[in-house]
């Protein structure tokens, strides 16, 4: 009878703790469905949108190309066909740009080649860019090359709609698209870069803020970020003369706010956040923040993250004349940190003292945010770089392995190393030696001039001609088309995937109608669209940072935007087939140009 009893109790105990487990399975599965249904919901409802909007994109294309196709279309009408068009994509842009990358570019894609330098690869510009470049103006003897130009970006359209049908959206990745689509307004859109002859750069910003606003609404974002954006989007869509719009305080005034208030929004509500590891950090505010890079982007691996005991070892090496074969030459011989890390020379002397480098030593600030070293961008990474630095018997005639033979005869140099390297065994190996000079080089990007210090809301920080200066830089001077906010580069924002080289047909003396003889990246790709490129360097602490260009000859600011004002070799009457830069005077006053460099010499790291 005991026994029984026993068992009875077992089986009851057992029954209900079973019960407690179907219970608590059927409370997951009831709850998972609830979730389920919700992200359902927003797939369904951001798929809806996104067909309706390619719907109305091919419409838009439909009409453009007739338009194209008739013999009597006037200027008028097909420009405005084409800006409904360019519209029609802005509305699409938070996505394409986003989840199809690649399929943007063929939409809305620079109107140059695309060059694939490993496969020797050349595709031709297609895209809304291409497009504008032909109507504006409009030669109907230019039909046939605007049908061509039209029925290309009407096929560029069909991988974006298989993408649309392959993409399952999740809230993390669409608020993700959502906030860099407001950057690369703020980097690209502001300063016109894909629309420089219609000029409509400014107004299509409504048009993206919209779409953003319509999505963001999805997520059921509070109405204190819909505020704010359409308080952005009344002044872009209000504004009637893009030559004097304050460019400048509508960033800082109308679009920050709104990612500032848009993160602070998901991070009261713990909403979810990317995974992968992307240029910016998923919590910056805006693309002014001080520390919004994410340092593992920019490195081919893991063990080449910077650390702080990695930045020291390259620190020391950095500064130790013991690097160069002959003992007397530093890496800090060339890179003077008071001079922003460049020399002041128009090119620094072999090691031999026996003659002179072929380009000017450019700045190591913010190095490390960019996808490619050296004028010419021959090497892909600062590892790669500071490899063929030692390597090279003009500058440093010694080697990595050579380094690392000394640096292993030293025991307190192994543990140190030892530290900072939790891969090594007992030796130090070259690839270490590498990645902790690229460390250092990694480490120099404080974003702490003054300029950085207005866009975080001190708004004593620049005078009124510098923000003129600002306003010019980022509009009718067209600066920032090539020179990229925020690292005044050719590392474009969001992404930051990309660093852009450019032929510009500098001088080899400036003013002087003579072609500088140095072929650029042509010396190591020979494909002639690169012949005369060369890397578009960053402008942060440019006032300290003379002589300018790859060949040092140009003293002062003046002379560079003079070079520029002109129209580069083209505007000197140079030949110059595959100038990327625009022939056509900027036609920039004394006064602008003084503006323009003064808001320049605000980009002093302090």
């Amino acid at each position: 009878m005991f026994f029984g009893m026993e068992v009875l109790k077992f089986v009851f105990m057992e029954r209900n703790k079973w019960f407690l487990v179907i219970c608590v399975c059927f409370a997951a599965f009831f709850s998972s469905c609830k979730s389920g249904t919700k992200t359902d919901d927003l797939n369904t409802k951001v798929h809806s949108w996104l067909y309706a909007s390619l719907d109305s994109l091919e419409e838009k294309t439909s009409q453009l190309l007739l338009l194209a196709n008739h013999a009597t279309s006037n200027q008028a009408d097909v420009q405005n066909a084409f800006l409904a068009c360019r519209n029609a994509y802005k509305n699409l842009e938070w996505f394409s740009e986003y989840y199809a990358p690649s399929t943007s570019r063929g939409l809305n894609g620079p109107p140059l080649p695309e060059i694939e330098i490993e496969e020797n690869k050349i595709s031709d510009a297609a895209g809304l860019q291409v497009i504008e470049e032909i109507i504006y103006p409009y030669d109907i003897a230019h039909k046939k090359d605007l049908l061509i130009a039209v029925e290309n970006f009407m096929s560029n359209q069909i991988p974006l709609l298989h993408t649309i049908e392959n993409t399952s959206f999740d809230t993390a990745h669409i608020f993700d698209a959502c906030k860099l689509e407001i950057f690369r307004i703020v980097a690209s859109g502001v300063p016109g870069f894909d629309t420089p002859a219609a000029a409509t750069g400014i107004n299509e910003a409504a048009v993206s803020l919209r779409a953003v606003k319509q999505i963001l609404q999805m997520l059921e974002v509070p109405e204190n970020v819909v505020a704010k954006i359409d308080a952005a989007i009344n002044v872009a869509r209000n504004c009637a003369d893009q030559v004097h719009f304050d460019r400048l305080n509508f960033i800082t005034d109308k679009l920050n706010p709104i990612t500032t208030a848009m993160v602070e929004w998901s991070l009261q509500k713990h909403l979810p956040v990317v995974k992968d590891e992307l240029a910016l950090k998923t919590n910056a505010r805006t693309l002014f923040d001080s520390a919004i890079f994410n340092s593992g982007f920019f490195v081919n691996s893991a063990e080449a993250k910077p650390t702080p005991a990695k930045v020291l070892l390259g620190e020391e090496l950095f500064n130790n004349n013991k690097l160069a074969g002959n003992g007397r030459r530093s890496c800090r011989s060339c890179h003077q940190p008071e001079k922003a890390f460049t020399d002041g020379l128009a090119t620094s002397s072999h090691l031999s003292g026996n003659g002179f480098a072929l380009r000017n030593t450019p700045t190591l600030m913010y190095a490390g945010l960019q996808q490619a070293q050296f004028y010419d961008m021959r090497s892909s990474t600062l590892e790669n770089q500071a490899m063929d630095v030692l390597g090279n018997k003009d500058e440093m005639h010694s080697s990595v392995e050579t380094v690392t033979a000394w640096l292993n005869e030293m025991p307190e140099m192994k543990s140190r190393f030892k530290q900072a390297f939790s891969t090594m065994e007992t030796e130090i190996k070259p690839r270490y030696v590498m990645m902790v000079l690229a460390g250092y080089i990694r480490s120099l990007q404080p974003f702490n001039s003054r300029f950085d210090a207005y866009m975080r809301g001190d708004k004593n920080a620049l005078s009124n001609d510098e923000i003129n200066g600002f306003n010019l830089f980022a509009g009718k001077a067209k600066c920032a088309t090539c020179h990229f906010m925020p690292l005044f580069n050719g590392t474009a924002a969001p992404s930051f995937s990309t660093s852009e080289s450019e032929v510009l047909g500098v001088l080899e003396t400036p003013g002087i109608a003579k072609l500088d003889k140095d072929a650029g990246r042509y010396t190591h790709t020979q494909i002639a669209a690169l012949k005369y490129a060369f890397k578009t360097p960053t402008l942060r602490n440019v006032a300290i940072t003379a002589p300018y260009m790859h060949n040092g000859r140009y003293k002062t600011l003046e002379q560079v935007m003079e070079f520029y004002n002109k129209g580069g070799a083209l505007g000197y009457g140079i030949d110059l087939q595959n100038q990327t830069l625009s022939g056509d005077s900027l036609k920039l006053s004394a006064g602008e140009i003084q503006s323009v460099i003064a808001f320049m010499k605000t980009l002093t790291d302090r």
